[in-house]
């Protein structure tokens, strides 16, 4: 077993944190049926400590995995076809999918045939990845991805490269092979230096370099009834064990999504979480992650409700819970915060060096 620090974890290759090893699993087309979502629910609580997080990226990480108990862990999730049993294919699995897709329509069918040619990728940089949001109104515009498949504003299907505002169109049957090319061509052009398709700069080749902008985005999944089901809310993506398992004890099938947000296949709306954690961003902070010099989720609870807009508490300057700018953010450095305004976390400050109460204070929380 390979563990890594400091980096995006997968499956094979876990990462060290305060807590334990933190396992990262990809659900195929963002979706758990009753049995995986029990069977993970039962591994996180045999084989970690029960706590599962949701990512910016719709993948699940469990978290408090002891190092003996990792191979028995990844067992149980290759049994349920949650993980590839094939590391290298299973690294090529960074595949974000719009969770409201149907059996049949364009997303569904496009992520299905790339789930089967994986091994025509390239091998590339650990956090690059994939969107596949073909819907009339794309719902992933904000969430992280360097290839894209989306909605033109023509109606035709688009090919777009991040950091590209206009993509090219796609014949129906082809997108799969537009995403394939589009790879090689970023790992032949020295794009694995750069890391990210944002950070390249090299000139797009021909075929992908047209003048078509991608459809207005759609609106944001918010909590409560959905016509797939019913949207729960998790606080900073956070789910114990055992409520996952609540949550399809009666059948049904989870959506994962990108914003910290399950979509229970025929479920019911129930009793949400305070609205405002919903717009609170917080990673783990410390102790959890070694990364982080500051506790986290303990002030943004209790600041939540006093900020307007987004708020996002990063336990460093990575940003791990939040890419974007937020309203409000605040950096841990060295035991203390770093205050900033529309900005993201380690972006230069507006005040440094407070300490939890002096930022309540800031804020009018008694």
């Amino acid at each position: 077993m390979s563990v890594v620090r400091g980096w995006c974890p997968t499956a094979h290759r876990p990462m060290a944190a305060g807590d334990g090893l933190l396992v990262r699993v990809r659900p195929r087309l963002a979706d758990l049926t009753r049995t995986q979502a029990i069977g993970l629910a039962e591994a996180a609580a045999a084989h970690g400590n029960g706590a599962i997080d949701v990512t910016n990226r719709a993948n699940l990480q469990i978290r408090g995995v002891r190092d003996d108990r990792w191979a028995a862990l990844i067992a149980t999730l290759c049994a349920l076809d949650l993980v590839d049993t094939d590391p290298t294919l299973e690294a090529r699995r960074a595949v974000l999918v719009a969770p409201d897709w149907n059996a049949g329509d364009d997303t569904h069918r496009i992520a299905s045939e790339l789930a089967t040619r994986l091994a025509e990728l390239p091998e590339l940089p650990g956090k690059f990845g994939f969107a596949i949001d073909a819907a009339a109104s794309p719902l992933l515009r904000d969430a992280p991805a360097d290839i894209r498949i989306e909605r033109g504003s023509t109606g035709c299907l688009i090919l777009r490269a991040e950091g590209r505002t206009q993509g090219v169109a796609l014949t129906a049957g082809t997108e799969v092979d537009a995403i394939v090319a589009l790879a090689h061509w970023f790992v032949a052009s020295g794009g694995s230096a750069a890391g990210r398709m944002a950070r390249h700069a090299a000139a797009l080749p021909a075929w992908a370099h047209r003048d078509i902008l991608p459809s207005p985005p759609g609106v944001a999944l918010a909590t409560g009834q959905h016509p797939l089901g019913a949207v729960v809310g998790l606080p900073f993506g956070r789910i114990d064990a055992s409520d996952l398992a609540r949550l399809v004890a009666n059948g049904g099938e989870i959506r994962v999504t990108p914003w910290r947000r399950l979509i229970v296949l025929g479920g019911v709306a129930a009793e949400q979480p305070e609205p405002a954690l919903l717009h609170t961003d917080a990673c783990v902070g410390a102790p959890a992650c070694p990364q982080a010099s500051v506790a986290t989720r303990a002030l943004a609870r209790r600041l939540a409700p006093h900020v307007a807009g987004q708020l996002h508490v990063s336990g460093c300057a990575k940003g791990c819970a939040r890419a974007q700018p937020a309203d409000v953010v605040l950096t841990g450095r060295e035991g203390r915060f770093d205050l900033a305004f529309a900005a993201r976390a380690g972006d230069p400050p507006a005040v440094s060096g407070l300490d939890a109460a002096q930022i309540l204070a800031r804020f009018g929380v008694a």
